[in-house]
């Protein structure tokens, strides 16, 4: 979305059009006129007992307590008709090409909705069986970006008190694994992409848990070093700070190359073999950034529809143009809080010093909160899927910007969406592609009932060439500026 010194974010505040149906709900049997409750500012025994005696003395609570205690709750209280309801059948299809992809214990969800969207069109172009773009590829220049931006920012804020709001959060998590889709387009355009038969996936790609947490460390000790040149009684040359900077960078780099291996530069020759569907045999040799360039079409084009889609709710999506290339994409956000139509940023948030702020972008790579009312298992995202009044005698109230205020809800992952079940030329449920593998699901594809999209998906990346021209003109606005620690400013 942004920082204090990158471009202007292309992050849009946009309704949901379409209103969704909320879910039949009961009373709980809790209300205020029956509940059994002596005003106190401390926990009171005498009432637990009254509320323990209340709760048992109803059959449905012995029969939840029996089953509630010796089952997860969302075996318990998964509603049948949710399962008919939430089919793997879609109307409209996307051949989205394979394999199914897996981040395996990484958080490299972002990379992986990312390449999976571009890949698309290179398995058309070179008539490929199944190909995967290399994550880790993009993952190795990620961590060494966010360490240089994060430095910067250290070396920009010195004056800031240690314990503010601000450098605590700079220090939280300076190169975690997450990242938005502006952060995408910063390394595509300075790095190019390959195959990944170039660049395969490390032990500690796979599993980024002990690497991030080495160069965490090492940055937050740089931190308190540089802010210490900086604030020192007798002024430190920049040249000299700059330098410890360097030095710090260089440790990083061995880091990565140690844990992921030394990865092609962006200008390297690499050769890349490979036999397309026709069994010919086929060589290319190119580099990184020409290899991206050569097929910025094929990169930035959609997967062809098993029949013409068409949804209102989600504006004019028929191709207008030939405008192509990822940079040229943006978010649609829905942020309850904010106004709608108008330009969002986020400050200090990005990967690349001097890159572009954090966008979102493309109708088919998404930013949602994955975790609320799912079965990864089964595949579904259904706000209806999960009884817990039924269980538990609570309701759940909260809006969506109420989510967002109390920290309820964020954007914590990022997948695709490549097909929509269309009834009456509008939604009922959505195909996602995810990247945890293919044991769950329909072969690792989820099915996103209407509902769950319009509560719990934040943004959508979007070309110029399938919204309305009042929707582009957005991007000419002064933006609002988000601090960094708002929701939207969360790293998928």
């Amino acid at each position: 979305m942004g920082n204090s010194h990158s471009k202007r974010s292309k992050t849009i505040t946009y309704p949901v059009a379409r209103k969704s149906k909320p879910a039949p709900s009961r009373d709980s049997d809790v209300t205020l006129t029956d509940s059994i409750c002596d005003p106190s500012p401390t926990v009171n025994i005498s009432n637990v007992c009254k509320w323990e005696d209340k709760l048992l003395s109803d059959p449905k609570n012995r029969l939840a307590l029996g089953a509630l205690t010796t089952h997860a709750a969302t075996a318990i209280l998964q509603n049948p008709s949710i399962l008919l309801q939430d089919t793997h059948i879609f109307s409209n299809k996307l051949d989205m090409g394979a394999p199914v992809t897996n981040q395996r214990s990484s958080g490299r969800c972002w990379l992986f909705a990312a390449t999976n969207v571009f890949r698309v069109g290179l398995i058309r172009k070179y008539k490929l069986n199944g190909f995967e773009l290399s994550q880790s590829y993009l993952f190795f220049w990620d961590k060494l970006e966010k360490a240089n931006f994060f430095l910067e920012q250290i070396i920009d804020t010195v004056k800031e008190p240690l314990d503010s709001r601000l450098i605590q959060y700079l220090m939280h998590g300076p190169v975690g694994d997450g990242g938005q889709w502006d952060m995408v387009v910063n390394l595509v355009e300075k790095y190019g992409l390959v195959p990944q038969a170039i660049y395969p996936d490390s032990f500690n790609a796979k599993a980024s848990g002990r690497i991030n947490w080495l160069i965490t460390a090492k940055l937050r000790e740089a931190a308190l070093h540089l802010r210490q040149l900086a604030n020192a009684k007798e002024k430190v040359s920049s040249d000299l700070i700059y330098r410890y900077k360097a030095k710090v960078m260089q440790e990083i780099y061995g880091v990565l190359v140690l844990s992921l291996g030394a990865p092609p530069k962006p200008n390297d020759t690499f050769t890349w073999i490979f036999v397309d569907k026709d069994q010919k045999h086929q060589t290319i040799t190119t580099t990184p950034l020409e290899f991206y360039h050569a097929n910025v079409g094929a990169v930035s084009n959609l997967a062809t529809l098993s029949q013409p889609l068409h949804i209102p709710a989600l504006t004019n999506l028929a191709p207008a143009g030939g405008r192509g290339g990822v940079k040229n994409r943006f978010s649609l956000v829905n942020d309850p809080r904010n106004p709608y139509m108008r330009l969002l940023t986020v400050e200090r948030l990005g990967n690349i010093y001097g890159g572009k702020g954090v966008e979102q972008a493309r109708p088919s790579l998404f930013g949602c909160d994955v975790g609320k009312y799912s079965d990864p298992q089964k595949g579904i995202l259904d706000t209806a899927q999960f009884d817990y009044e039924l269980g538990f005698n609570i309701t759940l109230n909260l809006t969506k910007a109420q989510r967002l205020e109390t920290g309820e809800s964020s954007m914590t992952h990022a997948m695709v969406l490549s097909g929509v079940n269309l009834v009456d030329d509008k939604p009922t449920k959505w195909r996602v592609e995810n990247s945890w593998g293919d044991a769950n699901g329909d072969k690792g594809y989820l099915v996103m009932s209407d509902a769950w999209f319009d509560e719990f998906v934040y943004q959508i990346v979007v070309s110029p060439d399938f919204v309305d021209e009042e929707v582009v003109k957005v991007l000419d606005q002064d933006p609002i500026t988000l601090p960094i620690w708002d929701p939207m400013g969360s790293l998928a």
